[in-house]
């Protein structure tokens, strides 16, 4: 679980970047959020 939750983290925090630079729109990020949040089981974005 743990380790889990340590790739998401990484994940979310590139995608962020990403989101910073204008690499990504806000939608596409949001996009991806929410994939992660599924493929991870997380239920709630504390982060928000």
């Amino acid at each position: 679980m743990k380790k889990d939750l340590l790739k998401y983290s990484m994940q979310i925090a590139m995608s962020k970047q990403l989101l910073s630079r204008k690499l990504i729109t806000e939608a596409e990020y949001e996009r991806i959020k929410r994939k992660l949040m599924k493929d991870y089981g997380i239920l709630s974005d504390l982060m928000a």
